[in-house]
């Protein structure tokens, strides 16, 4: 149980400090205090948990005729669904969402890589020899 509890803390940490930072950024993106962030944050990977592979499932025509690119949209539409939950959270518009949830998803793989979130278990690993097809 301990093994995964760290990189559950680490997640929330990097999902929370993205958060933050993209609301010093956007000014449509905005928290009452300490407390709205890291519930807002908690809400968001339970949401991305939970609630994205649903909508993902539903729309899947509408992802492949936009080749993916409407995963963003439902990216927006989870920060705004944790903005609608969380009292202190607030989000101005579908747009701040939007370019707000790429940023955070960008800052979050960045942090992630610089704190090594790469198990290398799941690494994967060219061959060292033989034929390609």
């Amino acid at each position: 149980m301990l093994d995964n509890l760290l990189p559950f803390l680490v997640h929330w940490g990097i999902t929370a400090l993205s958060l933050w930072v993209a609301s010093k950024l956007f000014r449509g993106l905005t928290f009452d205090g300490g407390s709205a962030l890291a519930v807002s944050a908690l809400l968001l990977g339970l949401a991305n948990a939970l609630v994205k592979p649903l909508l993902i499932l539903l729309t899947l025509p509408l992802t492949l005729l936009t080749f993916g690119l409407f995963l963003l949209v439902i990216n927006a539409l989870m920060i705004m669904l944790v903005a609608a939950i969380v009292r202190g959270f607030r989000v101005s518009g579908f747009w701040t969402a939007f370019f707000a949830s790429i940023f955070i998803s960008l800052l979050s793989i960045i942090i992630g890589a610089l704190l090594g979130g790469s198990n290398p278990e799941t690494t994967i690993q060219m061959p060292q020899g033989g034929n390609w097809l």
